[in-house]
C-alpha cells in the first residue's frame, strides 16, 4: 500500500503530504518505526481515517472532529451516532474508533495483570484511565483479587448517569463471594473530569468496606478517575 512511483514520491516529498490528504511520508516512517512521540492529535487521526473513511477528504474530517470534540481522546470515545453528525463519515469510522479504544484497553488491562496488581500500581492507574477517563456517564468497576492480590475478574458493576451511579453493596459482596475473592478495588469515573470524591462516594465506600470486612474481604482502595487525574481513597486516608 505504501509503494508509489518515484515521480509521485518526489512530488509528495516536496509538498510534505499525500495526494489523498493523509499523513506525510515522515509521519508514516514515525508510525512504522515506533518513534512517534511527537505525532499530534490531528496527525494520528489522519492515520486512522485513511483506513476508515470512504470519502477521502481526510484533513477536512480531522478538522471537523477536533473542532467538535476537542482532542484525540474525546474523538475516539464518541458514539457512532455522534460521529455521524459529521457529514461524510459513516459507520466504518465508528467501528474503527471502537476497535482502537478496545485494543488500547485490552493492552493496558493485560499489562496491569502481569503480576500481583498492588505491585504494579502505575499499570493499574494507566489501565483505569484508558478504560474510564473519557466515559460520558459514571461507571462503577470492581477488580476482584485472590489471596495473592492477583486479578480474578474485572467487571463493570453499574452504569449510571453523567453524575450518579447507583451502588448496591449487597450485590458487590455477593459477587465477591461467588468469585471467592479475598479483596476488592473499587473504581469509578467522574465525567466532569474532577476526581474529588463526593460525600456520597465516601459514604457508600464506608458501607461497602464495613460489609466486606465482616466476611473477611478487604477493600484495598477506591479510585476515582477524572480526565488526566485520579484520586485514591487509600492515599487520602479514607480507607
Amino acid at each position: 500500500m505504501f509503494a508509489r512511483s518515484s515521480a509521485n514520491a518526489s512530488a509528495d516529498t516536496r509538498s510534505g503530504s499525500r495526494p489523498d490528504g493523509g499523513p506525510s511520508d515522515r509521519r508514516h516512517v514515525a508510525l512504522l518505526s515506533g518513534d512517534a512521540d511527537d505525532i499530534t492529535d490531528a496527525e494520528l487521526l489522519e492515520a486512522l481515517l485513511i483506513f476508515g473513511a470512504r470519502d477521502r477528504r481526510v484533513s477536512h474530517f480531522v478538522h471537523e472532529l477536533l473542532g467538535r470534540f476537542g482532542n484525540f481522546g474525546e474523538v475516539i470515545v464518541q458514539t457512532p451516532v455522534r460521529l455521524s453528525e459529521v457529514p461524510g463519515l459513516d459507520e466504518r469510522v465508528g467501528m474503527l474508533f471502537r476497535a482502537v479504544r478496545f485494543a488500547a484497553t485490552r493492552l493496558a488491562q493485560q499489562k496491569a495483570s502481569e503480576r500481583p496488581i498492588l505491585s504494579s500500581s502505575k499499570a493499574l492507574i494507566r489501565y483505569c484511565r484508558i478504560a474510564m477517563a473519557h466515559e460520558q456517564t459514571e461507571r462503577l468497576r470492581i477488580l476482584f483479587l485472590d489471596r495473592k492480590n492477583v486479578l480474578i475478574a474485572d467487571e463493570v458493576q453499574q452504569t449510571g448517569t453523567i453524575d450518579h451511579t447507583p451502588v448496591y453493596p449487597r450485590e458487590i459482596i455477593k459477587r465477591a463471594l461467588e468469585l471467592n475473592a479475598s479483596a476488592l478495588i473499587l473504581v469509578h469515573n467522574h465525567p466532569s473530569g474532577d476526581p474529588t470524591p463526593s460525600h456520597a462516594d465516601i459514604a457508600i465506600t464506608i458501607r461497602i468496606a464495613e460489609s466486606a470486612r465482616h466476611l473477611g474481604i478487604e477493600i484495598h482502595d477506591h479510585l476515582v478517575i477524572g480526565k488526566g487525574r485520579h484520586t485514591s481513597f487509600k492515599t487520602l486516608g479514607l480507607l
